[in-house]
């Protein structure tokens, strides 16, 4: 069984963006390069046709990759229109105290994960512990500086 893929619906977007513009832009060029390469002639000798063969294959296999991750897309419900939640699920954005200073983080699936921008994956360790808690709990994170503890202040 094909394990889902949760997304919100901008992380869908993005990836659907990045289909196109690899559709649209970048493989018509690779293309091109490669069919000129091939009018060099000598193409067990031929650099640019085997560096353009590459990065076709590179970029059908990122093609293929997102066919593939876009049909098994579940999309995670924006909690942040519905107001406040009180119990933590994928797609909340989450506001927790940790050692008297608030951190903000946003629940999402694991291809939409970036936490420079606090999206954290529902199967990292904190997301783990996040999940299914409820504002005013307070959760414990084993980290490689030890344990962290997090109190839950809202869900949205």
């Amino acid at each position: 069984m094909d394990k889902k893929i949760y997304l919100t619906k901008s992380g869908e977007e993005e990836l659907k963006k990045e289909y196109d513009v690899l559709l649209k832009v970048k493989r018509p060029v690779v293309l091109d390069r490669v069919s000129q390469a091939r009018n060099m002639g000598d193409l067990s000798e031929n650099a640019e046709y085997t560096a353009a063969r590459d990065e076709l294959a590179f970029i059908d296999g990122r093609m293929d990759e997102l066919e593939e991750l876009l049909k098994r897309v579940t999309i995670i419900e924006d909690h942040s229109r519905n107001g406040s939640s009180k119990i933590v699920q994928l797609g909340s954005m989450i506001i927790v105290d940790r050692n008297s200073k608030k951190e903000e983080f946003t629940l999402v699936g694991e291809w939409e994960a970036d936490p420079l921008r606090k999206k954290i994956s529902y199967e990292s360790p904190l997301g783990k512990a996040l999940l299914g808690k409820s504002v005013g709990e307070s959760i414990e994170v084993s980290a490689p500086a030890g344990k962290i503890i997090y109190k839950i202040i809202s869900v949205h």
